[in-house]
């Protein structure tokens, strides 16, 4: 039986089904639960979590064969080892980073890709612009979605690694930000630097592929994402340079498709973006105001504290209203409009339930923004489509033609 066990064990390491490793101080004796002759673990590393993963513990194998054998493999003490069962798969961000080399993760999670949420948040403003410039009746652009989508990984990780580079020092007195990439010393400042160009070199490819209009126009958003991350050290509004910098899709979603931009719909949607930027990630400064003001960190979370509540709903009321002035002036329908109901009623709720000084409750209202984000594009979607219904009725493309391209 002994034999058995020791050869179905070592088969299953071969195939890098089970591993073994030795317990250290970062297994905590309160994240491990006895049942019967298995442990629940739950680990957290980098923002993932291994949880519920079945550990096996094969206490009496490896006595018997210190005992029988003495095999360098089995000296540990059968309390120092772990035969742990992992999943080889998984198609979730973290597992996808996770499975990747090991001298390419730190540089994956110096994108942040193990942590997709901000490049949701700075696609989703373009998503708008192009949905918004369609023809009426029309599908937007897929080709432009997805050319804007290659563009908003690429540039949320260029901008993340541009603020780890300035926060540094930051970074490694603060719990949450400490193990990223260039704070624990994964990565050096000059291989951060050389990655940046790759990043940026990607980036210029992809913004050469749209007309000068908006060539001109997204290189002039260059210099927001630089200087961002020194924004906090100068003022308590560094959300806002954020939203400048994080809507800039806004306007030149719409150049990519038109070869202009209709500042009459494009600033008001733009204004409308920066607000909504304002109302999220001051959700997001409360996780960290206690490291902030050790630091000397700014930001509105700080400045605006036990009035953060009235403020956003103050920001709410203004981003409807622009994202209504918006409708208006694009000649948006009554789907756009249902959408924008319910985009205000997340509004509420979120403002309402949000409470600050629970960083993990401030987490989930952050996350929950990609969800109004996609609401405002589906409404947008919707209401374009429905405009040629509303033509029809009115009796035009009585020719049954389509302006779609």
């Amino acid at each position: 039986m002994v034999c058995l066990y020791r050869s179905l064990t070592m088969f299953l390491m071969k195939c890098k089904i089970l591993q073994i490793n030795r317990i250290s101080s970062i297994w905590t004796p309160h994240c491990i639960s006895c049942t019967a002759n298995y442990y629940t673990l739950k680990r957290k590393d980098h923002g993932y979590f291994y949880c519920n993963t079945r550990i096996a513990s094969f206490k009496s194998v490896f006595q018997k064969e210190n005992q029988q054998k003495r095999s360098p493999l089995y000296q540990t003490t059968a309390e120092e080892v772990l035969v742990s069962t992992r999943r080889t798969i998984s198609f979730s961000a973290p597992g996808i980073v996770n499975a990747a080399p090991q001298s390419v993760q730190p540089y994956l999670r110096l994108m942040r890709l193990d942590k997709p949420i901000g490049t949701w948040l700075l696609y989703l403003p373009c998503t708008w612009s192009i949905a918004l410039a369609a023809e009426p009746g029309c599908l937007p652009d897929f080709h432009m979605l997805a050319l804007f989508g290659v563009g908003a990984v690429l540039m949320r990780g260029a901008g993340c690694t541009i603020n780890d580079m300035w926060d540094r020092d930051f970074d490694k007195k603060v719990s949450r930000t400490a193990s990223r990439p260039i704070a624990a010393g994964e990565i050096t400042r000059f291989q951060a630097l050389v990655f940046l160009g790759g990043q940026l070199t990607l980036a210029l490819g992809v913004l050469l592929s749209l007309n000068l209009y908006s060539i001109i126009l997204g290189a002039a958003s260059l210099s927001l994402v630089v200087t961002y991350p020194l924004m906090k050290r100068i003022t308590y509004w560094p959300q806002l340079v954020l939203g400048l910098a994080f809507n800039w899709g806004a306007l030149l979603g719409w150049s990519a498709i038109k070869g202009y931009c209709d500042w009459s719909v494009c600033l008001p949607l733009y204004f409308s973006g920066i607000l909504w930027t304002l109302i999220y990630d001051t959700i997001y400064a409360h996780q960290d105001k206690v490291d902030d003001l050790l630091v000397g960190v700014k930001s509105t979370a700080l400045l605006l504290q036990d009035h953060t509540k009235p403020w956003l709903s103050g920001f709410s009321a203004v981003m409807l209203s622009g994202l209504i002035l918006t409708g208006i002036i694009s000649d948006q329908t009554l789907p756009y409009y249902g959408a924008l109901s319910v985009v205000g009623a997340h509004l509420f709720y979120q403002i309402f339930t949000l409470d600050i000084n629970k960083p993990e409750e401030c987490w989930k209202k952050f996350t929950s923004n990609r969800t109004l984000g996609l609401l405002i594009f589906i409404g947008i979607l919707a209401g374009n489509l429905w405009k040629n219904k509303v033509n029809r009725c009115h009796g035009e493309n009585r020719k049954n033609t389509s302006p779609c391209r």
